[in-house]
This record gives C-alpha cells, structure tokens and sequence, in this order.
C-alpha cells in the first residue's frame, strides 16, 4: 500500500502528496478550473481573506486537507490553521483564514468545505463515543464502512476524536465473518478447521502486522466457546444481547481479546463497556456521521 495511505504500523498519514491528489480529484469533479460565474465576475487581481466560521459545537479534523485544497487552486494562497485538529470548539469559533486571490479562495470553496466538513463530522461523532465510555478500559474502533477513496482521511478523523483505527483493510488482518462460515461449511469444514487453515496461510501473509492473529466473529455463547476451544486471538461479539456479551467476555478471559458490535450507539456504547469488552467497534461513526457545520466568510 502506498506511503500515504498506511504507514508501518497501519496508521494512516497525511502525507503532502497524497492529499494534492485528493484535492485535485475532488477540484477537477467539482469543475473548479473551470468556474463560469467566478470566472465572469471576479477580476484576478482581486485580493481578500476568508475565514472557516465553526456554526456547530464540535471537533475539528481536515484543516490540512482544506489547506491542500486552496494550494492546489493557487499556490499562492496563504492558509492559516486558528485551532488544533482534534480540538473541540464552541459554535461561532473561526478555525483558519485564508487569504490571497478572490477568484482561487471561492473556487476551492466548496471542495474545501466538503471535506472539513466530513472530516470534523467524523471526529465529533467518535469523541462523544469516546466520551461516553470515559473512565472504562473499552477503546472505540472505527470499521471498513468508509467512504470509497477516502479511508485515509476518515480513519485520521476518528483519531483526532480520540478513537483507533481496526484492520487497515482485508490484505492487513485476519478476520473470519459470517459468510465466510457459509463457505467454510459448504466445503464440510467446522470452526477447528478454518482457524489451522488460516495460521498455517497467514506467515506467508507479510502484509499482516499481527502476523498470525486470527478474530472470529460469535453471536452466540456456544459460538464463542467454539471459537475459543479452536484457539482464535480473538471475538468479534457480533449483535449480542448484554448479558450473552457478560458470559462470552468472561469466557475470553485470559484467552482472547474481546469487540463488541453491531447496532451500536452513544445511547448505548457505555453500557456495552461495562460488560468488559476490550473494543466496540462502530460503523456509524464514518459511514453515518452528519457533517460538522463550516461555513466560508469572505472578507474583501
């Protein structure tokens, strides 16, 4: 995988390179190079400055995709972070300026926005899960359920609001989900089979940091002891019930990690850490998070 999408511990970057082409992609979809009203209406040697005004409470993320944007409309453009990322901020709060060319400020706009909108959006949204687990040892994990394109800066998202990233992607971990049991057990195999299979495959796997950790996912007790009695590293507690959850992490004990998911919500993540889950992991918070509120203020 390249540099910028993961480094050696599967942790993604922002790395300069990566995000000029995210920007450029973005820009060249939103038609920015070829702006007919800004084009017509604003001269080039207009010069102004713009502020990014925070109309929601929340946690900023993406200050530097918005700073790629503007740079690769014109390099000439000066960008100006006012907050950390990761920090929270009350409604009304100006997170960064630019300032430079009128006509490259309003045609990077909307893609600038977009993006620091999505990103800020992501970050709120696993803080509050975050905080709701607060004083319990459960960390909040984020899924595959990303946006195609974007996993990069949607897994840095839920790190600037305080949570860690699972499984990079398929290629970087070993995780055996329901369907896959429908094949295995179509060929005759059982649970005992499919993990020897996969220890046996895995050291020939050198893209795996875990190297041969394998998780597999229960939604039952019976399914659990199953899994644990097989030698799995660990359980994806898929959809169930809190008390199943109590019996199935007592189990686990000493044996295996345990991750609880499925359904899960701010409403209900702290109770689902009390059972004593080591991870929740939670799709919503970048398949479903509603974007941070971010508007552009122009200053001429």
């Amino acid at each position: 995988m390249a540099r910028e999408e993961r480094d050696h511990d599967g942790q993604a970057g922002l790395d300069a390179e990566y995000l000029r082409r995210i920007a450029l992609m973005a820009l060249e979809e939103d038609g920015a190079f070829d702006d007919v009203t800004t084009g017509a209406l604003v001269p080039p040697e207009l010069m102004g400055k713009a502020g990014l005004l925070a109309k929601q409470a929340g946690v900023i993320a993406g200050l530097p995709v918005a700073e790629a944007v503007f740079r690769a409309v014109d390099s000439t453009l000066t960008f100006r972070p006012l907050v950390e990322e990761g920090e929270p901020v009350l409604s009304g709060k100006v997170v960064g300026e630019v300032e430079g060319p009128v006509h490259a400020i309003l045609r990077a706009e909307r893609v600038a926005l977009n993006l620091l909108q999505r990103l800020s959006g992501i970050a709120t949204a696993t803080a509050r899960l975050v905080g709701a687990v607060d004083g319990l040892p459960a960390r909040i994990l984020d899924t595959r359920k990303t946006t195609p394109g974007l996993r990069a800066l949607e897994r840095y998202a839920v790190r600037m609001g305080g949570g860690q990233n699972h499984r990079w992607n398929l290629a970087t971990g070993i995780l055996v989900k329901d369907n896959h049991w429908q094949a295995v057990e179509a060929e005759g195999g059982d649970m005992a089979s499919a993990v020897r299979r996969l220890r046996e495959k895995a050291p020939g796997m050198p893209c795996l940091p875990a190297g041969r950790r394998v998780e597999v996912e229960v939604t039952s007790v019976e399914e659990a002891r199953r899994a644990l009695d097989a030698g799995v590293d660990a359980l994806l507690l898929d959809n169930m019930g809190l008390e199943e959850m109590r019996q199935a992490v007592k189990m686990a004990r000493g044996r295996a990690t345990t991750e609880a998911s499925g359904g899960i919500t701010e409403a209900t993540v702290r109770a689902v850490a009390e059972t004593g889950v080591d991870f929740i992991s939670v799709g919503g918070i970048t398949h479903s998070a509603p974007a941070l509120d971010i508007s552009l203020e122009l200053i001429v």
